[in-house]
Order: C-alpha cells, then sequence, then structure tokens
C-alpha cells in the first residue's frame, strides 16, 4: 500500500527542484534519515537514483524549451563521470553498511549541507540579477568558461562529493556554475545543473544499487510524487520569488547538516 507521506514529499522536492535547481539530495536525504528513519547509506543510494528520475523529467521539460547550454553540460560531465566510478569503486572495495563508512557519509553528508546552505544564502543576498535571453553571438559567448580545464575540475569534485553523500550536484553545481559562467542567464544555469546531474547521479546511483544501496519500492513511491513537481517547477521556475525561496532552503539545510554532523 503506497505511503502518502512519501509521496508528498516526492512532490515537494521536485517542485523544489524545478523552481530554484537545488539538487534532490540536499533535500531528500535528509528527510529520508530524519523523517522516515531510512539508514544513511540507503538513504544516499535511493535518493541518487530518486535524483537521476525525477531530474530526467525536468530536462526533457527544459531541453523543450531550449533551455539547455549542452557545451556546458558535456564538460561537467567529463570531470564528474569518471570521478564518480573512481568513488564508486573505493566504496565497492570498503562496503557501503561498514560502521566507519556510514560514519564517513553521514559527516560528508552534513559538510556537504552547510556548504550548500551557505552558497544559497550567498546567492540569494548577493546574487546579480542578469538578463534571461541573450542573442546567439551573446549566448556563444557566455558558455566559454574562464578556462577550459576548470569545468572538468570543478565537474571532478561534485561527482566525488554526489557519490559519497547524493548532495551537490543542486547549489553547490549551481553556485560553481555562476562562477564559472558568470554571464549566463539564470534559467540556463538551472538548466544546465539539472541536465549534468542526471548521468551523474544515474551512474552514481546505479553503482550504489549493485553494493545493494538502494531500496526500490521507497524510489517508486517517491518518483510517483516527484516527476509531477519538477514538471510544475519548471514551469513556474520564471516566476518565482527566487531570493525568498532560496533564503529559506538555506537555513533549512544549514539545521540538517547541522543534526548530521552531530550525529
Amino acid at each position: 500500500m503506497p505511503d502518502i507521506a512519501l509521496i508528498i514529499a516526492g512532490f515537494a522536492v521536485g517542485l523544489i527542484v524545478g523552481l530554484t535547481g537545488v539538487g534532490g539530495g540536499s533535500l531528500m536525504t535528509p528527510i529520508l534519515i530524519f523523517f522516515f528513519g531510512v539508514k544513511p547509506y540507503m538513504a544516499i543510494g535511493t535518493d541518487l537514483l530518486f535524483a537521476a528520475f525525477t531530474k530526467m523529467g525536468g530536462t526533457l521539460s527544459m531541453a523543450r524549451q531550449r533551455l539547455i547550454p549542452w557545451r556546458v553540460v558535456g564538460q561537467l560531465c567529463a570531470g564528474s563521470l569518471p570521478a564518480a566510478l573512481m568513488t564508486l569503486y573505493v566504496l565497492h572495495r570498503l562496503g557501503p553498511a561498514d560502521p566507519a563508512v556510514q560514519s564517513a557519509m553521514t559527516s560528508t553528508l552534513g559538510v556537504a549541507l552547510l556548504l550548500t546552505a551557505a552558497a544559497m544564502l550567498y546567492k540569494a543576498a548577493r546574487g546579480k540579477q542578469l538578463p534571461r535571453v541573450l542573442s546567439d553571438d551573446q549566448l556563444d559567448q557566455a558558455m566559454n568558461a574562464r578556462h577550459w580545464s576548470l569545468p572538468v575540475l570543478f565537474g571532478a569534485v561534485i561527482g566525488t562529493l554526489v557519490t559519497l553523500t547524493s548532495v551537490g550536484a543542486g547549489a553547490i553545481g549551481v553556485s560553481v556554475l555562476l562562477l564559472l559562467f558568470p554571464m549566463l542567464p539564470l534559467p540556463r544555469i538551472v538548466a544546465a545543473d539539472i541536465a549534468y546531474a542526471v548521468p551523474l547521479t544515474l551512474v552514481a546511483g546505479l553503482g550504489h544499487a549493485s553494493l545493494g544501496s538502494v531500496d526500490w519500492p521507497l524510489l517508486a513511491q517517491l518518483l510517483a510524487g516527484s516527476l509531477p513537481g519538477i514538471w510544475l517547477g519548471s514551469r513556474l521556475m520564471s516566476r518565482t520569488p527566487e531570493r525568498l525561496v532560496r533564503s529559506l532552503l538555506s537555513l533549512l539545510l544549514a539545521y540538517a547538516g547541522t543534526k548530521l554532523i552531530a550525529i
């Protein structure tokens, strides 16, 4: 019998991902651990596939709106996918259910949430309003990073973090994109962040599934809510009071991060 609370949680997280680009892991993993009592390693593995399928729905919606800068997505994937595979190899050798590994995952997750909260709060307070529409020439120029290697390097860091904690492809990813591609309009930044997270979380999630770290019935119920949620959120993205939403989310994530570190 489906758990309505899980479906509602999935819908709420999907809606927020579509509105703000904040990763499902930043919100869903703490929700699964604190509200539904899921073990940290199982919450991380399940949430990675939850994020992959949720963001796949958002990517299709944004691709139809021609918002995704595919060149940027490719550069990030060039770093994040090899890093995810290397991290999975290490987890396979150690075992995700090992108490020391679980402790490391929980602590790293807490730090990742605090970094995410800080990045979101900074953007909410200091973020500049960029034009939402660029000419073709301006868009081509905006997709050039300060140096070609930087997106690959930051992609590798995020790939490792996401595979370990399921957190990092959202607010931290958006922050990195804003630094590397400062002239890209925010809707395109969010679209790039959601699109490159699909192959990353899919690779990491399937790797965790091979380790037995995915609860498939739980995943199905979360997706039943999140897919309609991200579809709606991606439609409402241009109308949301972005600073207010990001400020409230940053406080929530800081609280969750502090609790995880204290476990």
